[in-house]
């Protein structure tokens, strides 16, 4: 199972969101590449970034801080937030970036998540943000009727390469992930899930990985505030 740790990005700056309201963020640092720089020199396999101000906006908002990371690290590096156009897509494609994540348009274009995986296989992960088993939209200001596991299914003939699964109640709050629902839509679907949300400690991290069915998860705050060893769980999940 991959750890990927996260930066999110809010002003320009490393922050973490509890429940994912932006009036309720955490600054980390300013230099989002120097923390970057850090999770890599720890040993990432990948780095996970979030545009939290281009998801309320519908287009990039921190995109100076995102090529100021993919110019100074070589892990590959995966980034949502604000990305709801082809044009958007292969803007960051071709900047560097190894993959975005669909997580909006998902539900309010499947169609061009279609189009996407087709146009770039491998390089599309679609993000599924759920409060009570129902997906959320628009940076999670948004829900819908829609149910998490049948948009999973809706994309299972579609190619994409990852479903990254956030438990928004869990978000930043440092209580765990819920285990339970993550694995439940990992047995359901043949994609790849990355479990996020609530992944606060290494036996957090164990007890994903037992499931036998989880590829990775994200991680941010515990990896800020020091209750995960980045370099100590990747050694241990290895």
């Amino acid at each position: 199972m991959i750890l990927y740790p996260a930066i999110d990005l809010k002003d320009g700056q490393c922050v973490r969101l509890l429940h994912g309201e932006m009036d309720k963020a955490t600054v980390f640092g300013d230099d989002p590449a120097a923390q970057a720089m850090k999770f890599q020199a720890a040993g990432c396999e990948w780095i996970h970034l979030v545009d939290l101000n281009g998801a309320f906006a519908g287009q990039p908002v921190n995109a100076a801080a995102v090529e100021a990371i993919l110019a100074r690290v070589t892990v590959p590096c995966q980034l949502g937030g604000g990305i709801r156009d082809m044009a958007t897509i292969s803007m960051w494609l071709e900047k560097g970036l190894a993959r975005v994540i669909l997580g909006t348009v998902a539900v309010e274009n499947p169609g061009l998540v279609r189009a996407a995986a087709r146009a770039f296989p491998g390089k599309v992960a679609v993000g599924i943000d759920a409060r009570g088993g129902r997906v959320a939209t628009k940076g999670w200001a948004e829900e819908t009727d829609v149910l998490v596991t049948d948009l999973a299914k809706s994309f299972e003939d579609a190619g994409v390469a990852a479903i990254i699964y956030t438990d928004i109640l869990r978000d930043g709050a440092m209580k765990g992930p819920n285990i339970a629902a993550t694995e439940a839509l990992a047995r359901a679907v043949t994609i790849p899930v990355i479990a996020s949300g609530g992944v606060s400690s290494l036996d957090d991290l164990v007890a994903l990985r037992d499931t036998g069915v989880i590829a990775g998860a994200i991680s941010g705050r515990a990896l800020y505030d020091g209750a995960i060893d980045l370099g100590r769980a990747i050694a241990a999940l290895a």
